[in-house]
């Protein structure tokens, strides 16, 4: 560090200022400058001298050199001016090459990696060649599932959903595997879609095994999920069964809907039992979260005949006629067959059918009532001779159990007293005793309500009346209150006999007359009230009317007496025996105003009644109202006792309808009830005419 800090001090002294740092640089100069130092006193001072001979040595020799050799010198600055500008060429080019270099060498590294791809892409395509068949086979899955779903192949069809679930496993990172797997999943929807779709179809117990077996192989379904989709399809396909039933006719609509239920829902039900028979493990193994599937059978059941109660409240309420007893029949097998499978519903239609009969009944007597109010409207008072009615009908004095001939004097009575024998006929083939306490009712506020209309009519027609018209108003309130109310009492007694009632009850007859009257008997007092200060004092009823204010209090015997002697005489209620009449004598003209209905009063053989007056088909069974040949109800498919009428009440067989009386094709007439058409009198002479017609 000393020695060049003193070799600087020392050129500094010799050069002064114009030493560079250049010379320090230079190796030569730096070797001078050290042998200098080592030079002595003369040396040095020879040493100025030495230096300019040498120089001027030196530049003798350049001279000579440049002149012996200026071709050279010159060739050579041409020459270093062509390298120059060849090396400023070549500078230029090496920066355009060094700004290209990057993207060549980019471009060699694609061209590398597409060498690369081509390459892999080759052995690819070679190696697919190799696996050609292999590879076909598999891309052709999809569409060879497609047809053998489309064909009905479902086996094939579930052994290459299951392959090509393998295959997913295993290569779900292929693109091609996953679109193999989309379309396969694709087809399996529609497989789903075809067996789904062959429960909602008529298919046999060995086709529903099948199908369920296929539905298990899928894997789609939990236990429960399976047992309630098979339940939707078989619903689903049982009610487009019943929506394609007619409903124009509420008996056939309902007479179908119960066969139809009864043999599918039975099938149904069947078929789930064979299909699903491990209840056991189902049980141990269900949790509180999942459905309770042995409870499913059993809720979907339940709302069948939910739904099948509905349907059948509704088609009674439609109307079904006089034929309630055949659907009761029909839909007590029903239950019956269910109860072989533990869904015996029968105790559910009493309510059902009690309903049905009693409403139908209240109809029918509230139209009665409608059509005596339209008939008194235009009704004249003509009173007949004792005479006609004491010889007249000689035959029907023989039957208590006939209508009273004396109602054939006051038109407008007899034809509601046809209409109300009408409507017990219709009851009595299905009468519950429950329900002897409504008809009761019933039929006392109908008859309370004839007695009204009597009792309006005289407040707007007694100004007028005549002596004859007087008495003849005192006639028809006498036979309303005694012969009209006495024979319904008769018939109802006879649908509803005391001893019966008290049976079911568990009293005996008498003890029920004593607390229970009210049942099956009808408060005359209170019936005929409105027309009672119309009534003679000095006029008793007559002997089979009861009186009720007796005070030997013997009115519930006298009643029970009468259904007893109908018991043991085989008197009709129901089925009532047809006789006809001839009068000679005059009777008050009288015209067919109706369009149909129930038999009344025959319009004489004078007045021609137009062709649509005729009895509706209706007033007789039809033959479809028997329960279909394959229904046979079992010995104890029987109808509980209430509901049917005694067994014991056969026609007279000294009574035979008149030859020009043709009785029904079931053989049943209505009973009790007046032959021929409805009738409506009005003003008009008294004409001699014949041959009227009672049944």
């Amino acid at each position: 560090m000393a020695s060049f800090e003193e070799e600087s001090t020392v050129l500094k002294a010799i050069f002064g200022d114009t030493l560079t740092e250049s010379w320090a640089d230079d190796p030569e100069f730096v070797k001078y400058v050290s042998e200098l130092t080592s030079y002595g006193a003369d040396r040095l001072s020879r040493e100025t001298d030495h230096l300019l001979e040498e120089k001027r040595t030196v530049d003798k020799q350049t001279e000579d050199l440049a002149f012996n050799n200026y071709k050279t010198f010159i060739q050579t600055a041409n020459c270093s001016r062509d390298i120059f500008k060849d090396f400023q060429i070549i500078e230029s080019n090496l920066t355009s090459l060094q700004e290209k270099l990057p993207e060549f060498s980019s471009e060699c590294q694609s061209f590398l990696d597409t060498a690369h791809s081509i390459t892999q892409s080759r052995k690819s395509n070679t190696l697919t060649l190799q696996k050609h068949t292999q590879l076909l086979e598999i891309l052709e899955v999809p569409q060879l599932m497609d047809t053998c779903v489309r064909n009905n192949y479902y086996e094939e069809a579930l052994e290459l959903a299951a392959y090509v679930r393998r295959l997913e496993k295993k290569y779900s990172n292929i693109s091609v595997i996953t679109t193999i797997c989309a379309e396969v999943k694709h087809c399996s929807q529609l497989l789903l879609a075809q067996l789904l779709q062959q429960l909602r179809s008529d298919i046999q117990l060995p086709a529903c095994l099948r199908v369920i077996g296929f539905l298990r192989h899928m894997d789609i379904f939990t236990e429960a999920e399976l047992r309630l989709k098979f339940l939707q399809a078989r619903d689903c396909w049982f009610q487009s069964v019943l929506s394609n039933i007619p409903k124009s006719d509420a008996y056939q609509h309902l007479t179908k809907v119960i066969e139809v239920s009864r043999v599918y829902l039975f099938d149904i039900i069947t078929q789930y039992r064979a299909i699903f028979t491990d209840e056991e493990p189902l049980l141990k193994q269900t949790t509180f979260r999942g459905p309770r599937e042995a409870q499913l059978l059993q809720s979907w059941v339940q709302t069948k005949v939910d739904q099948f109660l509905v349907t059948l409240r509704e088609d009674l309420a439609g109307g079904v006629g006089s034929r309630l007893d055949s659907l009761l029949g029909q839909c007590m097998y029903f239950g019956l067959s269910f109860s072989r499978v533990g869904c015996d519903f029968r105790g559910l239609l009493a309510h059902i059918f009690q309903d049905a009969a009693l409403k139908h009944f209240i109809a029918m007597t509230d139209a009665a009532n409608d059509k005596y109010d339209k008939n008194m409207e235009t009704y004249t008072l003509v009173l007949r001779s004792s005479h006609q009615s004491s010889t007249l009908y000689p035959s029907m004095a023989v039957d208590m159990h006939n209508p009273p001939t004396t109602l054939l004097q006051f038109t407008p009575l007899a034809l509601y007293c046809n209409d109300i024998l009408t409507a017990i006929n219709d009851l009595r083939v299905c009468a519950p005793i429950n329900i002897a306490s409504d008809v009761t009712k019933q039929l006392q506020r109908s008859l309370r309500r004839v007695a009204d209309t009597i009792s309006n009519f005289h407040r707007l027609e007694h100004v007028s009346f005549t002596e004859e018209e007087e008495k003849a108003f005192t006639k028809m309130c006498e036979i309303a209150a005694f012969d009209l109310i006495g024979h319904i009492q008769k018939c109802l007694l006879l649908i509803f006999p005391p001893d019966q009632i008290a049976k079911a009850l568990g009293f005996t007859t008498q003890h029920l007359h004593s607390v229970g009257s009210f049942l099956y008997t009808i408060d005359t007092d209170e019936v005929v009230s409105p027309i009672k200060q119309f009534i003679p004092e000095d006029v008793a009823p007559p002997p089979e009317v009861v009186d009720q204010e007796a005070d030997s209090g013997d009115g519930g015997d006298q009643l029970a007496a009468v259904a007893e002697e109908a018991a043991n005489t085989g008197v009709p209620v129901v089925e009532p025996v047809t006789f006809s009449l001839d009068l000679s004598n005059s009777t008050p003209k009288v015209e067919d105003n109706v369009t149909g209905g129930e038999p009344a009063i025959q319009a004489p053989a004078d007045i021609q009644a137009p062709a649509d007056t005729q009895a509706p088909a209706d007033t007789q069974a039809p033959a479809d109202t028997q329960a279909p040949a394959d229904i046979q109800a079992p010995a104890d498919t029987q109808a509980p006792a209430d509901t049917q009428a005694p067994a014991d009440i056969q026609a007279p067989a000294d009574i035979q309808a008149p030859a020009d009386i043709q009785a029904p094709a079931d053989g049943k007439s209505p009973v009790g009830s007046y032959q021929g058409q409805q009738v409506q009198s009005r003003p008009s002479t008294p004409k001699q005419d014949s041959n009227f017609k009672i049944d």
